[in-house]
């Protein structure tokens, strides 16, 4: 495997698991206000909270190691993608503080109605992230305008086309359904069981507004695919996860159902890595940005290969070790955190 190569699948898998952890913290700040409507009981809500609480800041190293992945390996991709792509990027790091500020600071609030408002925060933190890496995805499957300089640039038009906004949808009703595996995973069986109901009824969501996009693209109005049979294997991947949680929480099977949901979150990152290699962004003519143009020189590889060996493992041993320090389900072995 060459160093391209192998630096390109870390960017990948640096990206998918940020969506699986990044994603369920998303879902569960979008369901948390509704799990508890049926008793009205405060506690409720604040459970849904502590399914996150031990991981929902360290999920976010993920994201600084593909950005950090991004500026040092593939110094071309970055800056034409972030360049392309600013106002979502922008609105996915205002949705990260004010979610993060809003979970730790609700429970300051001595008033329900102050506490409401922390609601509203902290479920706008959660959407606006969802909906904006949806949209990134789409434009990254549709393809993107090219200008003559070879340059790319994202207007008000394509963010709010048809298949992008579908893509949207999609992608925060999946981070909805694995927040919702997830507080099912993580609660006491009576919050388990409302978040495993919320779970179903999202995942047949996911399901129906999921099937739009693929029919845009079978009549030439969605993805342009570089590599059309691996993208249709993916797809089909996509929809088998999808199959296989909504049959593990109808069970009550929540680790196998939680499963389900990651690999489902993970799976439109490999779809678009795959589905146009070797580009990595690609225009809507369809020609765009390969790999070979989008990395740096193999000297730098190197230095980064030596820093990659140690960081790498420390990310992924920390991971580790928080999932089992915090193993089990909140209220039984652990105390309320909020």
């Amino acid at each position: 495997m060459s160093l391209e190569t192998a630096w390109l699948a870390l960017l990948g898998l640096l990206l998918a698991g940020y969506f699986v952890l990044g994603g369920y913290d998303y879902g569960v700040q979008l369901l948390h206000p509704w799990l508890g409507e049926r008793t009205g009981r405060e506690a409720d809500r604040n459970a849904a909270l502590d399914a996150i609480a031990p991981f929902f800041l360290g999920n976010e190293v993920w994201l600084v190691a593909f950005a950090g992945v991004l500026f040092g390996a593939f110094p071309h991709l970055e800056g034409t993608l972030l360049s392309g792509l600013y106002p979502l990027i922008v609105a996915i790091l205002v949705g990260l503080v004010l979610g993060n500020a809003a979970i730790q600071l609700r429970r300051r609030s001595r008033t329900a109605r102050g506490r409401r408002r922390w609601d509203a925060l902290i479920v706008f933190g959660g959407a606006l992230p969802a909906v904006c890496w949806g949209l990134v995805v789409g434009l990254l499957l549709h393809g993107v305008p090219r200008r003559a300089d070879g340059s790319f640039h994202v207007g008000f038009g394509d963010v709010f086309s048809p298949f992008v906004l579908a893509c949207g949808a999609t992608t925060t009703l999946l981070f909805a359904a694995h927040g919702a595996a997830f507080v099912a995973l993580r609660s006491a069986p009576e919050l388990a069981a409302r978040a495993r109901h919320s779970g179903l009824a999202l995942l047949r969501a996911v399901g129906l507004v999921g099937a739009l996009p693929l029919l845009l693209t079978l009549f030439g109005a969605g993805a342009s695919m570089t590599n059309k049979a691996t993208s249709a294997v993916i797809t089909a991947l996509f929809a088998a996860a999808l199959g296989g949680a909504w049959w593990s929480l109808s069970g009550g099977h929540h680790v196998r159902a939680f499963t389900a949901t990651c690999c489902a979150t993970a799976l439109p990152v490999l779809l678009v890595g795959l589905g146009h290699y070797p580009y990595l962004l690609i225009s809507e003519a369809g020609h765009g940005l390969t790999v070979d143009h989008a990395v740096t020189d193999d000297a730098t590889l190197k230095i980064l290969s030596a820093f990659g060996v140690l960081v790498v493992p420390v990310i992924l041993a920390y991971q580790a070790w928080s999932w089992w320090a915090f193993r089990g389900r909140t209220g039984l072995r652990h105390p309320g955190y909020f």
